[in-house]
C-alpha cells in the first residue's frame, strides 16, 4: 500500500542519517523531535545467504566481462565475507549462551512453591471498588504494602494492601482539557514501578508517559515522542531506566531520573501490545498480529525474534533471566526459553473454549503473571476464572494447578513479592477495546490471598 511504502521510503532515509552519523545519539526531551531509526542489527536466527545460487544470476551479465583471475578473485572475497558473516552469527550465540550461563548462576534457587499453594479460600478474597471504568493495569510497590491501578475512566489509585483503603486518587480529566489538567484525559494503559519505590510510570491511548512520584503521588514530568497509545512499560531492576512500547511498533529507551530520552529502537511489523524487563539491560515485547515475542538487548542494539503463537500476542511476562511466558488471543499459552526461537511448550485453549457446538472460539488470553525466579504462573481470560500453573520439567511443561473463580475480563494480574497474594485488575470490557461487555462484571481490583502447605512459609496477606 502507498501509506507502507511511503513509510518505508521515510525509513530508508533516516536509515542513511543515521548510518552518516554512527554512535548513539542522546537527547533531551523536548529538544527537537528526530530519533533514531536504524534497524537493529542482525537477529540471531537469520538465514545465511546461499554461496553462488541466485547472487550468481544477477552478475552473469558482468562474468562475460570478466577475466579468469578476476572471477578467482570476485569469488574469493564472497567467500571470506560469507565467512565474517558466519563468524559474527556464531560469536552472537555464544555470547547469548554465556549471558545464559551467568544468568543461571546469578540467578536464586527456582523455588518449587506450587508444591506448597492451595487453592484459596473465595470468602478471603478482597474486592476494592474506586474506579467507574474497566481496571486495565496495575503494578504493587516493591514492599508490598501499596498497589496502584488504573482504568479506562483515566484515573489512578493508590491502594492500602492491608486496609483495602484509598490512600490517594489522581482523577482522569476530560478530553481536550490536556492543557491544565495534571494526569491523564485518555484510557491510562500501561503502568510500572522503579524497583527502590520511588517513580511510578503510567502510559495511555493518547500517547503520552507520565512520570509520577510514587510516594506522594506528586506528578513530576511528561514524556512525549510516541507516535500512538503506550501499551507496556517496564523500569529495568535496580535502575532508573526506562522501556516503553507502543501501538507505533516502536520501544523507547528513557532515564526517568535525568528526565531524558535515550534512544528508539524499531522491529515490530504490527502494534506492540505488552512489555517486561528484568536486571538486564534487556527487554521482552509481544508484539500483536506480528505474531512475534521479542528480546531486545539494548547495549548491543540487537534483537532475537521468536515465534510461536497462531494469533495476535496480547501479553508477555519474564519468569527468569531466561525464560517467559506469553499468551495469545487464539487462547494459546507458551513458555520460553531465550536460548531457542521456538516454545518450550505451548497450551492450546488455556482458558478452553466458549460458543455454541461447531461454532466454538477459544476464550483469548488477555493477561498472565509469573512469581519471579519460581515455578508458578497465572493467566487471565474472561472465562469466569484466573488460572494458576506449574513449570515442570525445568519448563518443558505447564501443567494447570488450580483456577481461582471471577467474572469478567482479566485485564492485569500481579503476583505480591513474597508471593503471598495475587492481585487481580477486572473489568467489564478488554483493556485493548471494547468488542463487548460482561455485564454482571464489577470493574475492581481483587486481592487474592495464596496459602500454602505446612512446608510453605507465607501466609495470606490479610492475615486471614
Amino acid at each position: 500500500s502507498m501509506a507502507a511504502s511511503g513509510a518505508k521510503k521515510q525509513q530508508q532515509q533516516q536509515r542513511g542519517a543515521a548510518a552518516g552519523g554512527a554512535g548513539r545519539r542522546r537527547r533531551k526531551v523536548g529538544a527537537g523531535t528526530r530519533t533514531r531509526e536504524e534497524t537493529p542489527t542482525l537477529p540471531l536466527f537469520p538465514c545465511s545467504p546461499t554461496f553462488g545460487g541466485k547472487r550468481k544470476k544477477d552478475n552473469e551479465a558482468d562474468e562475460i566481462e570478466e577475466t579468469a583471475q578476476e572471477k578467482k578473485l570476485r569469488l574469493a572475497k564472497l567467500y571470506l565475507k560469507q565467512l565474517r558473516q558466519q563468524e559474527a552469527e556464531k560469536a552472537e550465540e555464544e555470547a547469548l549462551e554465556e549471558d545464559l550461563v551467568a544468568g543461571r548462576l546469578k540467578e536464586d534457587v527456582v523455588s518449587a512453591v506450587c508444591e506448597q499453594l492451595q487453592p484459596p479460600d473465595t470468602a478471603a478474597i478482597r474486592v476494592l471498588r474506586g474506579h467507574q471504568l474497566p481496571i486495565t493495569c496495575l503494578v504493587i510497590s516493591p514492599d508490598d504494602k501499596c498497589i496502584f491501578s488504573a482504568a479506562k475512566d483515566c484515573s489512578i489509585i493508590k491502594w492500602d494492601v492491608e486496609s483495602g483503603k484509598k490512600l490517594h486518587v489522581i482523577p482522569g480529566g476530560k478530553k481536550g482539557t490536556e492543557a491544565q489538567h495534571v494526569g491523564h484525559t485518555a484510557h491510562v494503559l500501561s503502568m510500572a514501578i522503579s524497583s527502590d519505590g520511588k517513580y511510578l510510570a503510567t502510559g495511555d491511548r493518547n500517547k503520552l508517559i507520565m512520570i509520577w512520584e510514587a510516594v506522594t503521588c506528586k506528578h513530576l514530568y511528561k514524556f512525549t515522542g510516541h507516535r500512538d497509545a503506550v501499551t507496556g512499560l517496564s523500569f529495568q531492576k535496580g535502575t532508573h531506566q526506562l522501556y516503553s512500547a507502543s501501538h507505533d511498533r516502536s520501544v523507547k529507551v528513557w532515564n526517568v531520573a535525568e528526565n531524558a530520552y535515550v534512544e528508539t529502537l524499531f522491529g515490530h511489523q504490527d502494534a506492540i501490545t505488552g512489555l517486561d524487563s528484568l536486571s538486564r539491560e534487556c527487554c521482552v515485547t509481544s508484539g500483536g498480529r506480528d505474531g512475534t515475542v521479542r528480546v531486545w538487548k539494548i547495549p548491543e542494539e540487537s534483537q532475537l525474534v521468536f515465534y510461536g503463537h497462531q494469533g495476535s500476542i496480547d501479553c508477555v511476562q519474564l519468569i527468569n533471566e531466561e525464560h517467559m511466558v506469553s499468551g495469545a488471543d487464539d487462547g494459546s499459552v507458551a513458555l520460553w526459553g531465550l536460548s531457542k526461537k521456538k516454545p518450550l511448550t505451548t497450551v492450546r485453549q488455556a482458558h478452553s473454549n466458549h460458543g455454541a457446538q461447531g461454532l466454538e472460539q477459544p476464550y483469548w488470553i488477555s493477561s498472565v503473571a509469573t512469581l519471579l525466579n519460581s515455578d508458578v504462573v497465572a493467566t487471565g481470560s474472561h472465562s469466569s476464572s484466573v488460572r494458576l500453573w506449574k513449570c515442570g520439567e525445568g519448563f518443558r511443561r505447564l501443567e494447570p494447578l488450580f483456577d481461582i473463580p471471577l467474572i469478567g475480563f482479566v485485564n492485569s494480574l500481579k503476583f505480591s513479592n513474597a508471593g503471598d497474594f495475587l492481585v487481580v485488575g477486572v473489568g467489564q470490557e478488554h483493556r485493548l477495546g471494547r468488542w463487548w461487555r460482561i455485564k454482571e462484571a464489577k470493574n475492581s481490583i481483587c486481592i487474592i490471598p495464596l496459602q500454602r502447605t505446612a512446608a510453605g512459609s507465607a501466609q495470606p496477606a490479610d492475615g486471614s
